[in-house]
This record gives C-alpha cells, structure tokens and sequence, in this order.
C-alpha cells in the first residue's frame, strides 16, 4: 500500500466533542513528527473566494513583465522571476511570486515590521480578495496552533498573543511553463524547509510538491483542489528542540505536460520579537540550539536564500 500524508477534518476539532478534539490534536501532532505535513477537509476557507483567488492569480501573472516590475517592493508586492533560490542551493527557483502581509496593527503605523502593501493598479479585485483570503488562512493557523499547543505542555492559547500580530506572508506563486534553456539543474522550488511556524497551502492548480519522507525517499503530496495542505517550520522545529521537524520538500519541474502552475502558500510567523527558545516540555538532553528571537532569525534566513542583502 502506497504511503500518503494523514488527512484530518477540522470540523473534528472546531465542532467536536471533547474526544473528538483530543483525537484530532494527536493525529495532527503524529504528523508533524512522522511526516512534517497533513492535509486538512472540512475547514474554514471559502471554496468560492480559493476559486476567485486562483482566478485572479492568472490575471495577475498574465500582466506584461514591466506592469509587474512596477508593483515590486520588497518584500511586499511583486518578485520578479529567478530572485528568489534555496539555501546553499546555486540555481534559482524557476518562480514569480507577489507577497501580501499583515495590514499594521493599531499602534504599529510605521513600524518597519509591517510596510505597506503593494496592489495591482489594474486588478482592484485583488485586493479585496487576497487581503479575505489572507485572514481566513489566518484564522485557520490560529486554530490549528490552538490544537497543537496542549500536545507541548502548554496552555491552549498559548500561541495566540505570539501570532496575533506576527509577520505572516500570504505568497501567491506561479511556476511558468518551463522554457526551452532552463539551466541544468534548475527546478520550480529547490529542496528546502519552510522558515515559520506552520505553513498553510492551498492545494496547488498542478502537481509537483513532494516531501522528503523519513526514510529518504520522496514522497508526493497530493489532495483534493480545494483542500489545505499544512507543514511544520523551521521556528517551530526550534521551538520544539526537533520534537515537531521541518520536513525538507520541493516543487520539481513537470513530467507531463508543460503548463503553468499556480500555489498559494501562507507563511505563518510569530511576532519578531518573540523568544524560539526551546520549550520546557522540549528539552530532553539538552537545547540544540541558542535563544533567538524570531525576527533575527527570519532576517537571517531570507538573506540566505536572497529575498534581502
């Protein structure tokens, strides 16, 4: 029997008894620690905002190349293709994305921690349904955090006043069709862990994500076009000593036919100034790692893979 990352149903949690709850709590700690990553039904996102999203991806994207240059900024709005690589990876990812984050929080206007974002003058749907879907994937971390908590000694609500005003990013990724002079050894997204505490995707308009399973092989991850799809980081990884992994994984270029490739990942992240030093209930022989706070943490890891100087 083929391998296949565990599916749960969120309503399970949102909706269940007190059983049900605890039942879906261990089946999403259990694959974390067996396969970094498990798919979510039954959850609170829109099935019509996820299809105007995906909508609008295209209409984006299919933007001439000097209108999207126009929308760059940073770490907000537009990335051109071939910025972005891998860590310790040469080739850069064969990608475009555009970056939508966290509006400023009451009495955080000008904070450096929460520029402003970059909209596409021609498309002011995008906007409004972009900053939706940010939330509700917002929102769906939140609780998924809140499940994981009591599986860590801690309070259920522990995560929450971390998270509530963290860095998160909302990326909207397009992978083109691959042209004819792709350099050897360039792939769609390069093996890599992911840098935050939990990631939430929607599943992809395409394949190609695969996860490095435990026993060295690469494992496809694969669910229904309108379901979630959800990985532990790297900051959780360090929070939790290693007890919850970041699971290594990829995007590879398509076997079959040559057509683009559309993915929306939301990056979840802690506030910067929040302490990843390991948890109590994590340290067993000792801590791995030093105390970090999470913003020096992720400036460190974005100038590695080339997104800041």
């Amino acid at each position: 029997m083929s391998k296949s990352v565990p599916e749960l149903s969120l309503r399970d949690f949102t909706h269940g008894d007190q059983a049900s709850r605890a039942r879906f709590s261990d089946a999403l700690f259990g694959g974390l620690q067996d396969y970094g990553f498990f798919t979510l039904t039954d959850h609170n996102v829109d099935a019509r905002l996820l299809d105007r999203a995906y909508g609008l991806a295209a209409e984006v994207f299919a933007l001439p190349d000097e209108v999207k240059r126009a929308h760059a900024g940073g770490l907000r709005g537009y990335t051109p293709f071939g910025t972005e690589h891998a860590r310790d990876h040469a080739q850069p990812d064969l990608k475009e994305f555009w970056q939508i984050g966290r509006d400023a929080p009451a009495g955080h206007e000008n904070d450096p921690d929460f520029p402003p974002n970059v909209w596409p003058d021609s498309l002011p749907a995008f906007r409004e349904v972009f900053s939706a879907l940010f939330d509700s994937l917002d929102q769906t971390g939140r609780i998924i955090l809140r499940a994981l908590a009591p599986k860590l000694d801690l309070d259920e609500d522990w995560f929450e006043p971390r998270v509530k005003n963290g860095v998160s990013i909302l990326r909207v990724l397009h992978y083109p069709p691959l042209s004819p002079d792709v350099p050897e050894g360039a792939v769609r997204a390069a093996a890599h862990e992911d840098i935050n505490f939990i990631t939430i995707l929607v599943a992809a308009k395409g394949a190609g994500l695969e996860l490095l399973d435990r026993d060295g092989s690469w494992l496809p991850v694969e669910t229904e076009p309108r379901n979630l799809i959800v990985d532990s980081g790297d900051m959780l990884a360090r929070l939790t000593n290693g007890v919850i992994p970041a699971t290594t994984h990829r995007v590879v270029n398509p076997s079959g036919p040559n057509l683009s490739r559309y993915s929306m990942p939301f990056f979840m992240h802690p506030s910067n100034d929040v302490s990843l030093e390991c948890l109590p209930s994590c340290v067993g022989e000792g801590a791995k790692h030093p105390p970090i706070t999470a913003g020096a943490f992720l400036h460190q890891r974005l100038r590695e893979i080339g997104l800041i100087k």
